[in-house]
């Protein structure tokens, strides 16, 4: 017998939340089949049998928090593959039939919900969204994804079984008809709720922002950016950096630059407070804030002071595409330096941004927006302007240093051309 085992998942993961088995006790896997789903704050896991065998005994039940190393399962050795049954059923099942009246042969029409199966690979779906299709007598062919590339997810299954025509009415025995409106100054009339349980991640996220705005000394500081000068350059060079990176010249890859820029300027800002001491970072990991179906993920792009506006734009092209598929590794996430997030691209027109820890410190992007400016003292003119904000730990941070750097991403940006020495 083997102990099925919660894997390690990385820095800065010590627990998750059994999300989903995918087997019952008793029944036969293959080797490699996956058991269960592990919910964490970053990604959900699937844990797979090591070896064939029948599952023994589930000892963590869905929706309990289980941490590193510690034991949920137990799976004993044998042929997996079977029909679902324990390997030493068979033949006293088989004893059982023999001496069984033969009014009771009907029973074994008892597993015909699980038909569907050989109809669930004409749609690319995770595997705990198969087990549950076939659980529930769906054909994933019929079931619409949320998915940019069309893969089918669970959530997608119990979407499909939601919008599935309603029952027929209630006998009109079940419960006595309700009456058409509440009598006056009655207080028995319920207003519907519907209540739903946090996912893990939406938990861990709501549990940081907490902590990061109990435990840091954070303050906000805001400037604008005229963006006049970028999206001349956008305008003119799009169509020629399309055609030689395949990839489309947006803003992030400017805001990236500018960033790293200043914050070599400001190394402070690219550090993290470790009890007493504050360790400098040297290298310039910029985390992308993503909104994707499952919450708000950060995923890196590593050593972006190396890298060019092309591979800029491709790695958050990358990393985008993957949050919004759920296919991120952990160490997409993990290693941040510093985050920017753009709240621009849903309407956000100024936000105080709060701090991803143990970072100090966080950009906020938001709406470009045509706004009178004044050129001189005689002349005004509508210009495309966007507010920045940055969110900054006071514990290691002046505000003085705060409002430098957010003029020195700010004074990049406006310049574009000088991100080709400063970034």
């Amino acid at each position: 017998m083997s102990e099925i085992k919660v894997p390690a998942m990385g820095e800065s993961i010590t627990e998750g939340t059994v999300s989903r088995w995918m087997v019952k006790e008793g029944e036969n896997v293959n080797q490699g089949d996956v058991l269960l789903e592990l919910e964490t704050d970053k990604v959900n896991i699937e844990i797979s049998a090591e070896e064939s065998g029948v599952l023994e005994k589930i000892i963590r039940q869905e929706g309990e928090t289980v941490e590193i190393g510690e034991t949920i399962g137990t799976l004993s050795a044998g042929s997996g593959g079977g029909s679902g049954a324990p390997a030493s059923e068979p033949a006293a099942a088989e004893e059982k039939k023999a001496a069984t009246p033969a009014p009771e042969a009907p029973t074994p029409t008892a597993p015909v919900a699980a038909a569907p199966e050989s109809s669930d690979s004409a749609k690319t779906a995770s595997p705990s969204a198969r087990k549950l299709a076939r659980e529930r007598g769906i054909e994933l062919d019929q079931v619409q994804s949320k998915d940019p590339i069309g893969r089918v997810y669970q959530d997608d299954v119990k979407s499909h079984n939601n919008q599935a025509p309603a029952p027929a009415a209630p006998p009109a025995n079940k419960a006595p008809a309700a009456p058409s409106a509440p009598a006056a100054g009655s207080s028995t009339y319920t207003k519907p709720v519907e209540r739903q349980r946090m996912s893990r991640r939406r938990a861990t996220i709501a549990k940081r922002l907490v902590e990061a705005q109990q435990t840091a000394a954070m303050l906000t500081t805001f400037n604008e950016v005229d963006m006049t000068a970028i999206m001349d350059v956008r305008k003119r060079r799009k169509d020629k950096f399309k055609e030689k990176h395949e990839i489309n010249l947006g803003f992030m890859s400017f805001f990236t630059k500018a960033v790293v820029g200043a914050l070599k300027k400001f190394p402070t800002i690219n550090a993290e407070i470790d009890g007493e001491d504050v360790v400098l970072k040297k290298y310039y990991d910029i985390g992308i804030a993503v909104s994707a179906k499952e919450g708000l993920v950060v995923p890196v792009v590593r050593d972006a002071d190396r890298l060019g506006f092309a591979e800029i734009e491709k790695s958050i092209a990358d990393l985008a595409s993957k949050a919004r598929s759920n296919t991120l590794a952990l160490s997409d996430l993990q290693g941040g330096t510093f985050t920017i997030t753009n709240g621009g691209t849903f309407g956000s027109l100024l936000s105080t941004p709060i701090l991803n820890t143990p970072q100090v410190g966080i950009l906020g992007m938001h709406k470009i927006q045509l706004r009178p400016v004044a050129i001189d003292a005689e002349r005004m003119e509508n210009r495309p302007m966007m507010y920045i904000a940055l969110s900054y730990d006071h514990r290691i941070i002046d505000g003085s240093e705060a409002v430098r750097f957010l003029v020195t991403v700010k004074e990049l940006l406006e310049d574009p051309e000088s991100l080709l020495i400063e970034g």
